[in-house]
């Protein structure tokens, strides 16, 4: 059976990065965009960043526009590699009969 890579293949982690993975390469989304998507909480999400952040799989940018915090996400040629292998994984377990 094909090996899943274990942080992508928790559900917020999963959805993160296929969200991620359609933008061109070096764009980036809002944290509060990417909360909204997922429905998920900000304290959720942020814990989940963090552990692709961790990994390598995302870059976390943080900065100020008129003076208010803003968190801006991209994943990394890391990340698209690994996103890649993961669903090349998943195809590899639903095509086993």
């Amino acid at each position: 059976m094909a090996d899943l890579n274990e942080i992508i293949h928790q559900t917020v982690r999963l959805r993160v990065m296929a969200a991620l993975v359609t933008l061109d390469a070096g764009a980036e989304v809002d944290f509060t965009y990417l909360r909204d998507l997922l429905e998920v909480t900000d304290g959720n999400l942020g814990a989940h960043l963090r552990k692709l952040e961790e990994a390598g799989y995302i870059a976390v940018n943080k900065t100020f526009v008129d003076r208010k915090p803003r968190t801006y996400v991209s994943v990394t040629s890391l990340g698209r590699r690994v996103f890649q292998e993961h669903v090349v994984a998943l195809e590899s377990i639903l095509k086993t009969k």
